[in-house]
């Protein structure tokens, strides 16, 4: 039988290992941008519906029978205008984020791949499609991992890590390895920090993401900037107050067509200045944190709690 992943309760436990983040940080955050737009489920794409997933329409289209014209537009909001908002308010104050590229999004926006190329932002692997990779077969599935890296290698660069929309099949961190290639993954919401599987003989590093530091909570219980820049500030302080004992990480999720919008791209701004007025705060690129963490706890030859 071929490797299935585990459920593991365990994890660190009481004891986690010092991450010794550079200059002794307390705390790692990495900001990713998830860019989808463009390669959502569409009529043109053949799903025979328009996708309004972690938008303003998510009910509004009821009912409706063939494209949604207000749903694309919604999707197209944030490649045309919220990518470069989000864009500018790194790059302004110097920082760096991750981009979650979905490869078919940049292949139909030479522009936005261009500025994200040159940009010294690190790429993951969002999927070829911004769909649901359990829906795929084992076959599908390994295809659509090669056309992504081959799609974003020659668009914005090759990817160092992978993560698809929610949630994995029981075969994609398999396929992942397979694939090779890939410094971390990140199908994992369950840890602060990084810890090493091992999948078919082989150490794989896992990365956990957070879809509790993440805008599309605006989606479902938030409606103004306020109340995300105190969920976002609040997980923060939580964790920088921890990490004066064990160093954590934190992933914060952005979406161009949520975060994007100028009411509450203005969260962000108060976000990304309250995190540079702190101390001991390490902002770094996802890739950094993977190749620091494989560098200061390499594979020792079995994965966590294996």
């Amino acid at each position: 039988m071929s490797w299935q992943p585990k459920r593991d309760f365990l994890g660190y436990g009481a004891n986690p290992p010092d991450p010794k983040w550079p200059n002794g940080a307390r705390i790692a955050v990495n900001f990713v941008m998830n860019y989808e737009e463009g390669s959502e489920p569409s009529v043109q794409d053949g799903e025979g519906y328009t996708e309004t997933g972690l938008t303003e329409g998510t009910t509004s289209s009821m009912g409706l029978k063939g494209r949604d014209l207000a749903g694309e537009s919604m999707f197209e909001y944030g490649s045309r205008a919220g990518f470069w908002r989000l864009m500018r308010a790194f790059q302004e104050r110097g920082l760096p984020m991750t981009v979650f590229a979905c490869a078919l999004a940049f292949e139909r926006n030479a522009e936005s791949a261009a500025a994200v190329k040159a940009s010294g932002f690190d790429i993951c692997s969002h999927g070829w499609r911004w769909i649901k990779h359990f829906d795929l077969t084992e076959a599908e599935e390994r295809d659509h991992i090669q056309k992504a890296v081959k799609s974003l290698t020659s668009t914005v660069g090759a990817p160092a890590g992978w993560y698809c929309r929610y949630g994995p099949s029981v075969n994609t961190r398999r396929l992942v390895v397979e694939h090779g290639g890939f410094t971390y993954d990140s199908d994992y919401y369950g840890d602060d920090l990084p810890f090493w599987q091992t999948v078919e003989g082989k150490p794989q590093l896992v990365v956990p993401y957070s879809l509790a530091n993440n805008d599309g909570k605006y989606a479902n219980t938030m409606s103004h900037s306020d109340q995300w820049f105190n969920l976002m500030k609040d997980a923060f302080d939580v964790l920088y107050r921890e990490g004066a004992q064990q160093p954590k990480m934190m992933s914060i999720g952005m979406h161009m067509r949520i975060l994007g919008h100028p009411g509450r791209t203005a969260g962000l701004w108060r976000l990304l200045d309250y995190l540079q007025s702190q101390k001991g705060v390490w902002i770094a690129r996802r890739v950094d944190i993977a190749k620091h963490w494989a560098a200061t706890h390499p594979y020792a030859g079995k994965g966590l709690n294996e």
